[in-house]
């Protein structure tokens, strides 16, 4: 998962991320939260009510995990089994990792427009949109009063994902069948995942055609 835009993509599916800090007592803490990537920084909001928030320094050093679909992915569908036996199961998944530094903001401004990003980033895909200015200033304003707003300064972007690329076509082509066959969403997004990357792998080495 080297491509930015599928690191993008990815991020935007999912739509939020693990944030992990470490406190000065040494101690991580670990909150999912909504998440909009806003290159070069992330941009998260938390309960006020959530104690993880005050343990965060300005600058803290922050990971933020954002991840993908995932699924067991079982021996008996390799086509290999059957010819030699050597086969284990495994585990396929695709995630983001973010390293960077947070910072805590408490002022509306900021907060508002941190909420309204993320309302419109979701809700500009349904046909009937719904606006912060929807609802009354000051309810908004309460509402407000109730969260804290965190941007996160992104260091590093890493991208990872274990898809079965160390595989052969044909046991590929039978874990692809036995997550679509045996499993649900998360075993078909695994899945769809697995056939876009073997078409993309496909496709970058397939001879180019000489012009005609």
């Amino acid at each position: 998962m080297d491509d930015d835009a599928e690191l993008t993509r990815l991020v935007a599916e999912v739509g939020s991320a693990q944030l992990i800090t470490v406190a000065d007592d040494g101690y991580p803490a670990a909150t999912l939260l909504p998440v909009v990537w806003d290159d070069p920084r992330l941009i998260f909001h938390m309960a006020r009510a959530n104690a993880h928030w005050k343990a965060i320094r300005p600058s803290s050093p922050a990971l933020a995990v954002v991840t993908g679909p995932e699924a067991y992915i079982s021996p008996a569908w390799y086509a290999s089994k059957y010819e030699h036996g050597r086969v284990v199961p495994t585990w396929n998944y695709s995630a983001v990792h973010f390293t960077g530094r947070v910072t805590v903001h408490d002022d509306p401004d900021w907060l508002r427009s941190a909420v309204t990003r993320l309302t419109d980033l979701h809700e500009g895909r349904r046909a009937e949109a719904w606006a912060v200015t929807d609802a009354p200033d000051r309810y908004i304003d309460l509402q407000l009063r109730a969260i804290v707003g965190i941007e996160f300064s992104i260091e590093r972007v890493e991208g990872k994902a274990k898809l079965s690329q160390n595989k052969d076509d044909a046991d590929a082509a039978g874990v692809i069948t036995g997550l679509r066959r045996e499993g649900a969403g998360r075993e078909h997004a695994v899945a769809d995942a697995m056939a876009e990357l073997r078409a993309a792998d496909a496709q970058a080495t397939a001879p180019s055609r000489p012009n005609s």
